[in-house]
């Protein structure tokens, strides 16, 4: 089963593609982990990927095509799920092409929705601990101790630099722009759910899991 996950950054996307992999056995095929390990594979077209690279310009969508063809090829039966791609109509159209050549098309496209306020309010107040990774948020899980991790002890801590109001609005802003005509797309062939991202992450999970066994 190939599946689609679309949703802006911080939906928690990246969070229910490992849970499908840990849960499921699918593999998770991200667009930038694929051509980092193409670029450096010495394969005729991880030496397209890096030459087109090494000159700063865009990567075009039919060597992108050609990469998941080729890492479609190494998964066997696994499922994949597509996190970040297809970006526009025409990714879409060459990557259902692919599909249905194979005989894998994709079974659901799972937009995880969210508001963009609660969303604002949830990204610009997060930070992590620069040692062991564990992740709080100034309102609703700030450390128990003020300035010392409650896993590791550290008093070290990071935030993302584009994790702030400014630029999450922008990169919204940005998904909205690239992502409306991919979900009247998906919608008209059928395939589009919708799933409440701002719940726990349990509870998404769960109404996914309901998506994929319907």
């Amino acid at each position: 089963m190939n599946i689609i996950l679309i949703g802006p950054p911080g939906a928690g996307k990246g969070t229910q593609a490992k849970r499908l992999v840990a849960e499921r056995g699918m593999v998770q095929l991200s667009t930038g982990d694929m051509l980092r390990e193409a670029k450096d594979s010495g394969t005729e077209m991880g030496q397209r990927v890096a030459e087109v690279m090494s000159k700063g310009a865009l990567v075009t969508d039919e060597i992108v095509i050609g990469l998941i063809a080729e890492k479609l090829d190494s998964l066997g039966d696994a499922g994949a799920i597509f996190d970040g791609f297809p970006r526009t109509l025409a990714q879409a159209d060459a990557l259902d092409a692919l599909l249905q050549k194979r005989g894998t098309p994709i079974a659901h496209v799972i937009e995880v929705r969210v508001n963009d306020e609660a969303l604002v309010a949830r990204i610009s107040g997060r930070f992590s601990c620069a040692s062991c990774g564990e992740v709080y948020h100034d309102v609703t899980r700030p450390t128990r101790q003020p300035g010392i991790c409650d896993v590791c002890g550290s008093t070290e801590f990071t935030r993302r630099a584009d994790d702030n109001e400014e630029s999450l609005r922008a990169r919204l802003m940005s998904y909205y722009k690239q992502t409306s005509p991919l979900l009247g797309y998906y919608h008209a062939k059928g395939q589009l759910s919708v799933v409440d991202g701002m719940g726990e992450m349990d509870i998404v999970a769960q109404q996914i899991s309901a998506v994929l066994d319907h």
